[in-house]
């Protein structure tokens, strides 16, 4: 017997209107949000805000062209709970962490807002890095929504100039499995295909259209894994005359970390430093901040 809570996970899937003239995806996480937060054992605030953000890596980093793309959000502040958050997507791989202060938001509300977390000072840096060309791209937001999903939408209205509807759900079942979804919309007035986007407005009809029926979706919707992310599609856009399925994109857990990559960085250092980073016994203490997985590296092992 298929089990309702494993149906749809840990994918992504593309689609296009073309006579609206736009784009989505749509993705659901399961077991791969479920063991990266199982690594860190954050407190239910935290936990909530890192699933939004790793829902967020997926749908923009599923929209990449360039297959060794890779998408980096990060947000932080000087004075916030919340000092630093990071996510990162590489073909299908997502991987994110949290810095926080555990005595701040032992004072915080309940149920902290974004403004709590971050205070004032709170921004959100999104970066491409195009594996073909080489080229990086960066564009900075105020996180001075009530989500870190708004702040995306600024992204692509203020950097990118596209009209964007961003929505997430993050929850946690009765057993502990933890489940994520998002929806992300984009109007391209002009399509893909290199012609000028200057007309494209927050107000353009089409767009409102989109928008307004992608508002409606709900985030149990979202969350729901025995929902087919086709039908998600299918139940906002069914009455349009076309809507295109794209290929599914597979989502895994990725960290890039291993002894023999760590301790290739450490072998830039000095023999020097490397001694005086090493304890009694000549063993380098690393942490990977992404898994939370120690790497023990022997001094003598290091290759200079």
């Amino acid at each position: 017997m298929t089990d309702p809570l494993t149906t749809d996970l840990d994918r992504a899937l593309g689609f296009t209107i073309p006579a609206r003239q736009a784009r989505g995806r749509v993705v659901r996480l399961g077991p791969l949000i479920d063991t990266i937060l199982s690594a860190h054992d954050y407190p239910a605030p935290i936990e909530a805000l890192l699933g939004e953000a790793l829902t967020l890596a997926a749908l923009i980093g599923s929209t990449l062209k360039d297959a060794g793309g890779q998408l980096t959000m990060q947000a932080q502040t000087r004075s916030g709970v919340v000092t630093l958050l990071v996510c990162d997507y590489r073909g299908g791989e997502l991987r994110g962490y949290v810095q926080y202060d555990a005595d701040k938001l032992a004072v915080a509300p309940e149920n902290p807002s974004l403004f709590a977390l971050f205070g004032t000072e709170g921004h959100l840096a999104i970066t491409f890095d195009q594996a073909t060309t080489g080229e990086r791209y960066q564009g900075i937001v105020p996180l001075d929504g009530s989500t870190i999903a708004e702040a995306v939408q600024s992204y692509f209205a203020q950097s990118e100039q596209i009209p964007t509807l961003a929505r997430t759900g993050f929850g946690k079942r009765a057993d502990g499995r933890r489940f994520a979804g998002g929806l992300l919309l984009q109007h391209l007035p002009e399509g893909e295909e290199g012609r000028d986007r200057i007309h494209t407005r927050l107000d353009h009809p089409e767009w409102e259209h989109v928008a307004v029926l992608g508002s409606t979706m709900g985030v149990d919707e979202l969350t729901d894994p025995a929902l087919r992310l086709e039908t998600l599609v299918w139940r906002l856009f069914n009455e349009e005359s076309e809507v295109r399925i794209l290929a599914e994109l597979p989502l895994v857990k990725g960290c890039r970390c291993s002894p023999d990559y760590i301790a290739q960085v450490l072998g830039q250092f000095p023999a020097d430093e490397q001694r005086a980073m090493a304890d009694a016994d000549g063993v380098i203490s690393v942490d990977c901040a992404f898994c939370a997985t120690k790497f023990p590296i022997l001094v003598s092992e290091i290759a200079s």
